[in-house]
């Protein structure tokens, strides 16, 4: 079974909305679109591995394959990231699209969940998430996805659509890579590493056996 990657950029408060440019997306009124901008310097241009398609097929919601569709065509044909982004196959989420102009990109059907875990099960090449908010938050409660690339800016937006909603499914996670830029940027990998398991750090009584073992290590010691 192939993996599934999800990456994407969020601020401190987990906001991922619009990361690239006031333009990217607006919806709710959102303003404040680029927030990522200023943060960028050469350390997380060399870690775009998670982000640039290469050697994976993509899985994209339709908000983010139409700002993708819009921009990468038109790249200069010997962008790295335009060539891995345009070559790659493109598998989509979208209820409303019917005819896909993106080279390589089909529909993936009304059932995406049940769509992406047959596209998990084939063989290939791992599958990668790009943004995509709504799509991780399906997929996500359907435990479909391995490993996540968060990219965490220091800065706080307040408001806008969060990697992990109300709805997100409870799990505990495993750091698997960490790295931060001369920004601050935390550019991190985890993996999702079962059930939450909580704890207390409240005080208890000690059991018999516990203070049975106390009087004895006192009356040895």
């Amino acid at each position: 079974m192939r993996k599934l990657v999800a990456s994407t950029f969020v601020s401190l408060d987990g906001v991922m909305q619009a990361p690239g440019a006031p333009t990217e997306d607006p919806t709710r009124g959102f303003a404040l679109g680029g927030w990522s901008f200023p943060y960028w310097d050469e350390v997380m241009g060399q870690s775009m591995s998670g982000f640039d398609g290469k050697d994976r097929e993509l899985v994209l919601g339709r908000k983010t394959y139409e700002i993708f569709e819009a921009h990468w065509p038109d790249q200069p044909a010997d962008d790295p990231t335009a060539m891995s982004l345009n070559s790659a196959k493109k598998h989509v989420a979208s209820r409303t699209l019917k005819k896909l102009g993106w080279a390589n990109s089909s529909l993936l059907g009304d059932d995406v969940v049940a769509a992406v875990s047959a596209l998990k099960s084939q063989n290939g090449q791992d599958l990668q998430i790009i943004g995509s908010g709504n799509l991780i938050q399906s997929l996500q409660a359907a435990s479909l996805i391995d490993e996540y690339n968060i990219w965490v800016f220091p800065v706080v937006i307040g408001r806008g659509k969060r990697l992990f909603e109300a709805a997100s499914k409870p799990s505990a996670m495993r750091l698997v890579k960490s790295q931060v830029s001369t920004t601050g940027v935390l550019m991190t990998t985890y993996a999702p590493a079962g059930a939450v398991q909580p704890g207390s750090f409240a005080h208890t009584e000690p059991s018999a056996k516990e203070l049975e073992r106390r009087t004895k290590m006192a009356r040895d010691g």
